[in-house]
């Protein structure tokens, strides 16, 4: 019997160089005739490759996406976040501008990837991982932004219900539904619509939210005391190191496994520098400057800096005068509709990647169900923010970094473009399930998972098994809450593709020059 993603070209669909893979029009979803320029529609791409008349636009068009899905006022609740690790200002400051800057490089190093294949970044890793192989890390990427987007939408309704509190309008559970069913209808359409809509959409959020956030940094700028932000006593090297990777997995690691995923409209001819640049550029510019200001108002209040723990942008609006509460929620739920927006639009891809059979607009609408789902949990059973969202990102954090690494080396390695077709192919060049990527991911996963703790959820108990074999004190020692975990994950999984998978990525491309395969 035939494998359906090992079969030939269908005669009467899409050719590899249609931008089809192979696949049929049906399997590529595209039916009908072409809608008119300018008309919004529904995508129907899912996981096929991009047509070459189809790709469009310069690598600064990237930088509206990034930026759009990065401006929320979520990054002034980073400040807060990353003294809570008992760091000084400078500290802080250091960890902020290395951790964000480090992790938006790697999505940009990893766009690359989309330019030269066109296809989703889940279906392009493929090529590290093998067809089938690829499953796991898809499903990995998808329970990632599930989790994402599910803590946007929540922090969102979470937000216009405070707001709704201060000005007297009821902030209760009812208003906190309402809220959460607006922001999660906003969020659904956009990620079933797909690219057209997203690109004009973030558009329109980046002009908005950055306009409405400087007027909000202009009006509570005077609760800055530089005194009480520069008299925060150092921490140790350890903290540091722990707020560095929170940094990490906050930001930049949280979208490397959908980075491709705008990219790949590109032209083959885009230059790889500005696809790094304008990517690295757009995701880190507003974090950067929201973080930094963040870390100045968590200094100058402890008060402020503790409640933001619990509603990390409600407790933003304390400090308010009334009449700016009502355009405050408005950027605050356009920047985190932003980027649910660009993970939902992701995770139903990376569904897809995992082996589920549907079209692309249902696999979104599907995680947005979900999505609602937990958002639900979040905003009226949980009690506690951030005790499970830096769980959250740490676990999660430590298999994608070693995904990261596979794919980062495993690009590196490549001198020519990816082969669209084999990508579709389990007994193509890039294999069904190869036994590498596969052993480096579970090792790397292992010792990081091993390196990592969390006091604060009861079900990460569990995590920081190496930290006393390896003489760092054990899960109370003074390297328990740095995380290392993370970056030693990433670490291992790069370096081992570079040093272990060399001779296979040479014995793919010569079989793809048309030499016999090794």
């Amino acid at each position: 019997m035939t494998d359906p993603d090992d079969r030939p070209a269908h005669p009467g669909g899409r050719s590899r160089d249609s931008g089809g893979a192979g696949l049929p029009d049906s399997a590529a979803g595209r039916t009908g005739p072409p809608p008119r320029a300018g008309a919004l529609r529904v995508e129907t791409h899912g996981l096929d490759v991009i047509a070459e008349g189809e790709r469009k636009g310069s690598p600064r068009t990237l930088f509206w996406p990034w930026f759009g899905a990065n401006v929320s006022v979520f990054g002034l609740s980073y400040g807060a976040f990353a003294l809570g690790f008992g760091i000084s200002f400078r500290q802080a400051l250091l960890a902020s501008v290395l951790g964000i800057v480090f992790s938006f490089l790697l999505c940009g190093l990893v766009a690359v990837a989309g330019k030269r294949g066109s296809a989703p970044t889940m279906v392009l890793s493929r090529a590290a991982y093998g067809v089938r192989g690829n499953r796991l890390p898809a499903a990995l990427s998808w329970m990632l932004t599930v989790g994402w987007e599910t803590v946007l939408v929540a922090l969102a309704s979470l937000a216009t219900a405070t707001v709704f509190d201060r000005l007297g309008w009821g902030g209760g559970t009812g208003t906190k539904i309402v809220a959460l069913v607006v922001v999660g209808t906003l969020t659904v359409v956009g990620g079933v619509m797909g690219f057209d809509l997203i690109m004009r959409l973030q558009t329109v959020i980046t002009v908005i939210t950055g306009v409405l956030t400087l007027v909000y940094v202009a009006l509570v700028a005077d609760h800055v005391h530089l005194d009480a932000v520069t008299a925060i006593p150092d921490g140790s090297a350890q903290e540091f190191v722990g707020a560095l990777v929170f940094m990490l997995t906050g930001f930049g690691l949280g979208w490397v496994n959908a980075a491709a995923d705008y990219s790949r409209y590109l032209p083959r001819s885009a230059s790889t520098a500005g696809v790094i640049g304008w990517t690295t550029f757009g995701a880190s510019v507003a974090p950067l400057l929201l973080t930094v200001f963040g870390l100045l108002l968590a200094g100058s209040s402890a008060q402020l800096s503790a409640a933001v723990a619990a509603d990390p942008v409600g407790a933003l609006t304390t400090i308010l005068p009334t009449w700016f509460l009502v355009p405050f929620a408005v950027v605050a739920v356009l920047g985190l509709v932003g980027g649910a927006v660009l993970d939902i639009y992701s995770s139903g891809l990376a569904l897809l990647s995992a082996g589920l059979r549907v079209p692309r607009p249902l696999a979104a609408l599907v995680d947005g169900v979900l999505m609602i789902a937990g958002s639900v949990y979040i905003v009226c059973v949980a009690d506690d923010f951030l005790g499970p969202f830096t769980g959250f990102l740490t676990t999660l954090g430590v298999p994608v970094a070693a995904w990261c690494g596979i794919v980062l080396a495993d690009l590196l390695l490549r001198r020519r473009d990816y082969d669209e077709t084999d990508l579709y192919r389990p007994r193509g060049r890039y294999g069904d399930v190869p036994a590498l990527p596969l052993l480096l991911t579970l090792a790397a996963t292992a010792l990081g998972w091993g390196l990592v703790t969390n006091a604060s959820a009861d079900w990460l108990t569990w995590q920081g098994y190496l930290l006393g074999p390896f003489g760092l004190g054990g899960r109370a020692g003074s390297w328990a809450y740095a995380n290392l975990g993370v970056l030693a994950s990433l670490a291992l999984a790069f370096l081992g593709t570079l040093a272990l998978g060399r001779h296979r990525v040479r014995a793919q491309e010569a079989r793809a020059a048309g030499e016999a395969p090794a």
